[in-house]
């Protein structure tokens, strides 16, 4: 179901490339991230009040940890972090409409662009069964995660494009503000935040609301 009453902000229009956020719009990883940080949050003695605080969709690890425990603790605790979430990938799958999206795309016209760092996105995007992208992003590669936009100014980089004509597929607030400031377009999609306002152009339940299609001229999304 498409929820705003002007989606020609992005039918009417023809973009180079598209780059995909991956945990809530690729894959549905959110158990496991539950699993991972509750276990971390008991090991450290973090209150769940304190981790519900400072927790953000779409934000990176180490700057969540960062509002929850001292700079001589940091590193350690996003180590563990990153240890447990690598290692619970088993019920991580592909969310729907993801297959058919990523099928009708060239993969010089897609990037994955994503908060958390490079072995935990390897992880999650086997698992997810989602095909190897020809350009990532991670946060090892930024000095800022979202909702900085380096992150998508550096996708759009590796795919050789403008970020002007970039269409950024997000769940998460963090995620699309980061998109907006690239100046790129916003689709987004209500896996992580069902209810409430979505800062984007285009605003659908899953990626079955849309269909992509790429031709000589660029990609085109349509109304499913």
């Amino acid at each position: 179901m498409v929820l705003p009453s002007e989606p020609a902000a992005l039918t009417s229009r023809r973009f180079a490339a598209v780059l995909f956020d991956m945990d809530g719009t690729l894959v549905d990883s959110s158990a496991a991230i539950r699993r991972s940080w509750t276990t971390w949050a008991v090991e450290a003695e973090i209150t769940r009040e304190a981790l519900v605080g400072a927790a953000g969709a779409g934000r990176p690890a180490a700057e969540i940890v960062a509002e929850l425990v001292g700079p001589e603790h940091l590193a350690q605790a996003v180590a563990r972090i990153d240890a447990l979430e690598t290692a619970d990938v088993a019920d991580v799958v592909l969310l729907p409409g993801v297959a058919e999206a990523l099928a009708a795309l060239p993969p010089e016209r897609w990037a994955v662009v994503t908060s958390c760092g490079a072995a935990l996105a390897a992880a999650r995007l086997r698992a997810g069964g989602v095909p190897a992208p020809q350009a990532l992003v991670t946060y090892d590669d930024v000095e800022r995660g979202k909702p900085d936009p380096q992150c998508f100014l550096l996708g759009a980089a590796r795919l050789g494009v403008d970020p002007a004509d970039c269409l950024v597929v997000e769940d998460a607030p963090a995620g699309l503000a980061a998109a907006r400031a690239a100046g790129c377009a916003t689709l987004a999609v209500r896996t992580t935040h069902p209810e409430g306002p979505l800062d984007a152009d285009l605003v659908v339940d899953r990626l079955t609301g849309v269909r992509l299609t790429a031709g000589p001229d660029g990609v085109r999304v349509h109304l499913a």
